[in-house]
């Protein structure tokens, strides 16, 4: 991206990659928009989002999508119990798909953005994503981003410079960044420590040990 303006709206969810992206792009980012749609670990991710907000000095939107947590099908949004445990590429791990969770968020961060005239919406989704989450591949990032910009009057945007990265590309470009990665969140059960067994754990994990990098993240002694 061009210039130092502040033209972007970034969706953060509290997680690593969000808020690394946000650390990057903090000279671009204008609003940070977190969803509470009723997930699992949803109001702790809320609570790193913010934080990680009033350290960079970014305002801060938390919008309720609460609909979503009572009509979408999904283990994400059932409890802690429901969640599967083991890998992303374990089939059992499409149970925590939230049916277009992020085409969802992406239209109403893209409404946010056209409303203050800001001309970009940025996301973090990544390339262990793509496996599971049909919402987080190319081809949906591409169709959303002519859709923004068919729709909008500024032609919004849709950036994710993430796209292809692996989670360990990320940990690596958040500890060059100085991103404190013990105020992030990843946890699909929601509880005050990490589980260490759901799929996000244990990509969360290996992004610190393939990154060579030290694991801030409390895990539930075993």
């Amino acid at each position: 991206m061009e210039d130092s303006k502040k033209d972007s709206v970034i969706v953060v969810s509290g997680g690593m990659d969000s808020v690394t992206l946000m650390h990057e792009y903090k000279q671009r980012i204008a609003l940070a928009v977190t969803f509470d749609y009723g997930s699992n670990h949803n109001a702790r991710e809320i609570e790193c989002a913010r934080k990680q907000c009033e350290m960079l000095d970014i305002e801060h939107l938390v919008i309720p999508l609460e609909f979503m947590g009572r009509y979408f099908e999904s283990s994400l949004l059932s409890g802690a119990d429901e969640i599967p445990e083991g890998n992303y590429d374990d089939d059992n791990m499409k149970s925590t798909v939230v049916p277009f969770r992020n085409g969802i968020m992406l239209a109403v961060a893209c409404g946010l953005a056209e409303s203050r005239r800001l001309k970009h919406v940025l996301i973090a989704n990544h390339g262990g994503d793509h496996a599971i989450y049909p919402d987080c591949r190319s081809g949906f990032v591409e169709a959303m981003d002519k859709a923004m910009q068919q729709g909008t009057y500024d032609s919004v945007s849709l950036l994710a410079p993430y796209t292809d990265l692996t989670k360990a590309d990320i940990a690596k470009r958040g500890a060059e960044l100085g991103v404190d990665y013990s105020l992030t969140y990843s946890c699909y059960k929601g509880m005050e420590k990490h589980c260490g067994r759901c799929g996000t754990c244990t990509e969360r994990q290996e992004a610190f040990r393939l990154a060579g990098l030290d694991d801030p993240t409390l895990y539930i002694e075993e």
